[in-house]
């Protein structure tokens, strides 16, 4: 139901609005149990998505760091590499 939701932070390029979006999505169905909500629940559903990724990114934009910004790339390339350690015995 609900795929991992992944550091936003300090990346460069930054995080875009279809990303904090899906991971406010990927929230609000891992909280409320539903992939897709009943027609009763559909607006309490997306006003949740709504306020959960303006709350992340009111959240990202207030955040500071001093450490340099990671590469998108080169962190996708080592979770492929921990997933292929992680799966190679299956």
């Amino acid at each position: 139901m609900c795929r991992n939701i992944h550091t936003l932070h300090n990346f460069e390029p930054p995080a875009t609005p279809d990303e904090v979006y899906a991971a406010a999505l990927q929230y609000v169905r891992k909280i409320s149990g539903s992939t897709k909500p009943s027609q009763a629940n559909q607006d309490a559903f997306d006003l949740a998505v709504e306020e959960i990724a303006a709350a992340t990114t009111r959240l990202l934009n207030g955040l500071t760091t001093t450490a340099p910004p990671k590469d998108r790339e080169a962190e996708a390339a080592k979770a492929r590499a921990r997933a292929e350690v992680r799966f190679a015995g299956r």
